[in-house]
């Protein structure tokens, strides 16, 4: 699903929909945490307002078993900022961020 799809169901998404939606477009893989914390960390020095986000593996999905494996896998380095969930509203200067990740 697409960045803009997810945005037309509710404004505020967690990170890691978004880098999945984000890959998607790119068609890139999203399956590697390194990937995913260099993605934080491009959010994070663009100061893309984050608000911490405690996504359990369970609420990943527990039928999406390469998502669950992968909140399980960030949640090991909850100490590292970029392996953080966050929430972050899908404005339009958000997206901007995000996508100039790619």
């Amino acid at each position: 699903m697409s960045l803009d799809d997810i945005r037309k169901k509710v404004i505020f998404h967690n990170s890691v929909d978004i880098w999945i939606s984000a890959c998607g477009e790119k068609n890139q893989n999203w399956t590697n945490p390194e990937d995913y914390k260099k993605f934080i960390a491009h959010l994070l020095k663009n100061n893309l307002n984050l608000k911490a986000f405690n996504l359990c593996a369970h609420d990943a999905g527990a039928t999406e078993e390469a998502k669950t494996k992968f909140a399980e896998t960030l949640a090991e380095t909850k100490e590292d900022p970029n392996s953080q969930v966050y929430t972050i509203k899908l404005s339009d200067s958000a997206l901007d961020v995000i996508r100039n990740y790619f």
